[in-house]
């Protein structure tokens, strides 16, 4: 059938990179099943099970060939995928055929791996988030002292700096990488638990060894870099870390929703750009648009997270005792879907945050549009100053106000507050231009800038070092 005639998702085709698909990939999973099988026959072997030196050199020796045709005609035979794979592993294997998955059950190989595939995507994500961090932090260098319009309300409100805005982006993407570490410092492995959790194969084959057994699970764990299994289980890990994991990345979601809605409404207000590139085309009708379309492809994929992020935390509330099987179906969409989306939102993130636009003149037209307004409260100190009454000129500048304001809003002229105030000679005395400096009323926002990339930039860098500068070209 040719590849065009079959849905394939626009996940892995328009959006995550390759290194993010090939971890929830066929040959990385069953690749994986086959170390777990390796790892588990070393440690028995090691605990004194009869398991030979050539069994183990022989399967490990065969951990990445495998024969996906050979597989999927024992699963058509057997009606289980597990034993589909261990047959096809032990038809390359044959010395190792009797002892492959000695004592364990399905989710021995299924749930370890899992774990083991997430933790791995969770550390990609990691480093991706680290090189989003950084482009944000050197934008905000980059215009630390720039002023601009704080908005409250969508409101224009006091005065901060571009810099100052984009550490506001930037350390919600910091309280997420916190978050993504937590996750992978802290995840359980399934371990060595039997079919219901009690190891009662186990129990048979160590001749109830209690400490061997506990011993085989430690060592298993630790074969794959994992601190420490879960204490007990059922069939199962519980399927709340899958809620934990997939909330996790729901965060990073919020946090690049949050920063590229931001973006879009200043690329109306024409203040900031995301990259444009010669021959985009913005709209089919309209040839002068730029449209912000890979901030809304962001905000569109996040949504798809955030949506995502429920179906984990209901699966986990309908397990019944040591498992059902309702879980499979929904994790085999669910997981992949969330990690890959996120994949993709942090590969349009970091080409959007290395060509950010931004117009210094466009800012400084609109801070000077209401700095009039909002300067009246220095206008007044310096007033009273140079020996005026504070309760007359309050009086003055209220009223010419709202009828800077009304020229403003009802007949959309420009604001002509200065003008006014400038033409009555109580005010005769005032240094205008030192009243409107926009470094007037930005506060401690360039220094904040700079104390925040030294605090929480600064040891995300140290530690991600080798993960910066990475360049993404978009797929679309």
């Amino acid at each position: 059938m040719p590849e065009q005639s079959v849905y394939t998702s626009p996940l892995v085709e328009r959006n995550a990179s390759r290194e993010m698909a090939e971890l929830f990939g066929a040959q990385k999973k069953f690749s994986t099943w086959r170390k777990l099988w390796l790892e588990l026959a070393r440690a028995e072997k090691n605990l004194g099970l009869d398991i030979k030196q050539n069994q183990i050199d022989e399967m490990a020796a065969h951990l990445d060939d495998i024969d996906f045709d050979k597989a999927a005609a024992y699963e058509r035979q057997f009606r289980h995928d597990v034993m589909a794979h261990v047959y096809t592993f032990g038809d390359v294997a044959p010395k190792a055929a009797p002892i492959i998955h000695l004592g364990a059950t399905s989710c021995y190989v299924g749930d370890n791996a899992d774990l083991i595939i997430m933790r791995e995507a969770l550390q990609l994500i990691a480093g991706k988030l680290a090189a989003v961090i950084d482009l944000l932090a050197r934008f905000a260098e980059q215009y630390r002292d720039l002023p601009t319009l704080g908005f409250t309300h969508f409101q224009p409100a006091q005065l901060v700096t571009v810099g100052k805005r984009a550490t506001l982006w930037c350390q919600e993407f910091a309280m997420d990488l916190d978050e993504v570490e937590h996750r992978i410092d802290t995840m359980l492995f399934r371990g060595v638990k039997g079919t219901t959790g009690t190891q009662a194969s186990f129990m048979e084959l160590f001749e109830g060894k209690h400490a061997k057994i506990k011993q085989l699970d430690k060592d298993v764990a630790a074969a794959f870099g994992f601190k420490k299994a879960c204490a007990v289980t059922g069939q199962t890990y519980p399927r709340k870390i899958d809620t934990l994991i997939v909330n996790t990345l729901a965060l990073i979601a919020q946090s690049a929703h949050k920063t590229c809605n931001d973006l879009r409404l200043l690329a109306n207000l024409k203040e900031m750009e995301e990259p444009f590139e010669k021959s985009q085309i913005g709209s089919s009708a309209m040839a002068y648009k730029r449209n912000p379309m890979r901030c809304e492809r962001v905000t569109a994929l996040s949504r798809l997270v955030l949506s995502l992020a429920t179906s984990p935390a209901m699966t986990a509330a309908e397990q019944w005792f040591e498992r059902t099987l309702d879980d499979s179906a929904n994790k085999r969409v669910v997981i992949p879907e969330a990690f890959l989306a996120i994949d993709g939102i942090l590969q349009i993130l970091l080409n959007v945050f290395d060509g950010l636009v931004v117009y210094p003149k466009v800012i400084e037209a609109h801070v000077m549009a209401e700095l009039p307004f909002m300067a009246t409260e220095n206008i007044l100190m310096a007033a009273v100053k140079a020996g005026g009454n504070r309760q007359e000129l309050h009086e003055k500048i209220r009223q010419y106000s709202q009828a800077a304001a009304n020229e403003v809003k009802r007949l959309g002229r420009s604001n002509d507050l200065i003008s006014r105030l400038k033409g009555d000679k109580s005010f005769a005395n005032l240094n205008f231009e030192k009243v409107l400096d926009p470094m007037a009323y930005v506060g401690r926002a360039p220094e904040q800038v700079d104390e925040f990339i030294r605090a929480i930039v600064a040891p995300i860098r140290k530690r991600y070092q080798k993960d910066l500068g990475r360049k993404v070209e978009l797929k679309v």
